[in-house]
């Protein structure tokens, strides 16, 4: 696991957490757990109730609906934010493509970190946006 300097680098890498100051980070970093996955473990199914949201540390993971693959997410990305924001059931499988590290915030944990942090709910916010965008039918893949 990270040491805790390489934990805020890593957090800091995030494009959703970039220009948050070192002490906000921190904040950030006493919120998340940090956990190893190997490759194959499912992270979530579509159409279930999620509860937690994660953000790629190192690795890969592959993201599917329908039983189609959408797109693969790398270091740096994040997933699970929907779910939480919406409170609605999953929109996508979540599979680790490969052995990864994540941070990991439960429900509680993630909404204190939007209420705590405006330019981090304005770049979830965006990225729902788009991700939404990218699930409908008609969006050309």
């Amino acid at each position: 696991m990270a040491n805790s300097d390489e934990k805020l680098e890593l957090l800091g890498r995030s494009p959703f957490l970039a220009g948050l100051r070192r002490k906000d980070l921190e904040a950030v970093g006493r919120l998340a757990d940090e956990v190893a996955i190997p490759a194959g473990r499912v992270l979530m199914r579509e159409g279930e109730t999620g509860s937690e949201f994660y953000v790629i540390i190192e690795g890969s993971v592959d993201l599917e609906r329908g039983g189609r693959h959408v797109r693969t997410m790398g270091a740096g990305e994040f997933f699970g934010d929907i779910a939480l924001v919406t409170e609605r059931p999953r929109t996508a499988t979540v599979t680790a493509r490969t052995d990864s590290r994540m941070l990991v915030l439960g429900h509680r944990e993630f909404h204190s970190l939007l209420d705590q942090f405006p330019a981090i709910r304005i770049a979830v916010l965006e990225s729902i946006a788009l991700r939404l965008r990218e699930l409908e039918p008609d969006h050309p893949h």
